[in-house]
């Protein structure tokens, strides 16, 4: 268990594939991955743009208004007001050419965002360029840009803003002051501060929006996985029980028709129907054994099947890799003359154990041991490898999506290729069912992952049969 790299998906395979989130299979492969552009795809509102425009066109209007009139400085009304009806505008226009629920293209919501600080800048131009301490408000479009655009369209719009605050320190109307009064000279080292505190602060501020959107875009898709396995493990386990079901209910009219069909042939008037009478008794006896074998089924006992010991749970999570060449046992340990307890048959938790299993029979020298423990208080289960052990740099991530050093499946036993998001997916469904879960390294070595419920939330009931 070297690495965070379980998992990713259910042992079946869907048509879609459940590596990707609903619906992506049918997307081109350049338009999505895990790490690309196509994370932050269409997150961005027509309306939104617009109403932040709104906004700089009212804050905009307020402070010449206020300098102007209230201060008493010398203001370029008639270029600074023909700037801000430039922007509106364009409101105007693009709130009749579409409607504002609809998502803006990644190249429309550059354009916009670029035509936003190329008007800041013509307004910073008008009244002191960098000098202006509104400058600092090129940092918005930048930050808004980064939080929401793919990056080469978001280091593109960086890059102009940048180039705006350079420009805005040599070309510029001089700051508006009151009449009769000279405008303020910095010194020249006053003035590059001035430029490098505006240009660190679109690049700083860009990168910690790019940073914490990127990471809520990866943690979301791998929510979205974690919820598609659950979906896909419960419609499994359903199933299960339906087989059941109709092996209980067709049992019966199966039984008639044998009887009805063997009354047929003894009393048959010609050989013609006693032929088909033997044909419906055959088929009827294959129907039976057909439904006898889904009862035999672990998963498929109708009513008992929402409900195993905890000794049978623990085998069915080692069962499909004890044929990899390590050996995989399960021990079953509680308080001396207590048996174990009964629990719910959960997809959940079946899927994420099932997963840690196999993750370590990948990197197990020759052993995997599954421990469970109980006591009145909680139920353990333990799986532990006696291979190197996770790395340092992988235990100290575990639990992040996307955490993995495994290239590929080169010297894999299970032939498992994972993307770093299966320990994520395990232990976001065992914490849904109420458990803690834990990851280290054994004092003699080997990785080592517990999860450890109260026994309420795990334990089933007496029950009653019927």
């Amino acid at each position: 268990m070297a690495d965070a790299s379980f998992k990713d998906a259910p042992k079946k395979p869907s048509p879609g594939g459940l590596d990707r989130p609903d619906g992506a299979g049918a997307q081109d492969s350049d338009d999505w991955s895990w790490a690309g552009p196509g994370l932050r795809q269409g997150r961005l509102r027509v309306r939104t743009l617009i109403a932040q425009r709104w906004l700089t066109v009212a804050g905009q209007s307020v402070t010449v208004l206020f300098c102007g009139l209230v201060l008493d400085r010398q203001i370029p009304y008639a270029l600074c007001f023909s700037l801000i009806a430039l922007s509106a505008w364009l409101n105007v226009l693009i709130g009749l050419a579409s409607t504002g629920q609809r998502l803006a293209r990644d190249v429309e919501a550059t354009a916009q965002i670029a035509f936003d600080i190329l008007q800041l800048s013509g307004m910073l131009y008008l009244t002191g360029g960098v000098y202006n301490p509104f400058s600092l408000l090129l940092i918005a479009p930048v930050t808004l840009a980064a939080a929401t655009l793919p990056a080469r369209y978001a280091l593109g719009l960086g890059v102009l803003a940048v180039i705006a605050s350079v420009v805005l320190a040599f070309l510029y109307m001089p700051l508006p002051v009151v009449a009769g009064a000279s405008p303020p000279r910095p010194e020249a080292s006053l003035m590059a501060g001035i430029v490098a505190a505006r240009v660190l602060g679109i690049v700083v501020t860009g990168l910690y929006a790019w940073q914490a959107a990127t990471e809520s875009a990866r943690m979301e898709l791998a929510l979205n996985v974690t919820e598609t396995v659950l979906a896909r493990e419960q419609r499994l386990s359903a199933l299960g029980a339906l087989a059941a079901a109709a092996a209980h209910e067709l049992g019966t009219p199966l039984a008639t028709i044998s009887v009805v069909a063997r009354e047929m042939a003894r009393g048959a008037p010609d050989e013609q129907t006693r032929e088909d009478a033997e044909l419906l008794i055959g088929q009827a006896a294959r129907c039976r054994e057909i439904l006898q074998r889904l009862t035999e089924m672990p998963e498929a006992q109708d009513a008992v099947h929402e409900r195993m010991s905890l000794t049978q749970l623990v085998h069915e999570i080692i069962e499909p890799h004890m044929i990899h060449g390590v050996r995989v046992e399960a021990v079953v340990n509680g308080p001396s003359g207590k048996s174990a307890p009964d629990v719910w048959r959960r997809a959940e938790v079946i899927h994420a154990l099932t997963s840690i299993v196999e993750n370590a029979v990948d990197f197990a020298r020759s052993e995997v041991i599954v421990v469970a423990r109980f006591d009145p208080r909680s139920i353990l289960i333990e799986v532990r490898d006696d291979g190197p052990g996770f790395s340092p740099e992988v235990l100290a991530k575990l639990g992040e999506p996307y955490v993995t050093s495994r290239p590929g499946a080169e010297g894999s036993r299970t032939g498992h290729i994972g993307m770093g998001l299966g320990f994520f997916i395990a232990k976001t469904l065992l914490e849904r069912t109420g458990a803690a879960v834990d990851f280290r390294n054994g004092r003699r070595g080997g990785a080592v992952v517990a999860a450890r419920w109260p026994r309420p939330a795990m334990e089933a009931p007496g029950f009653i049969g019927v």
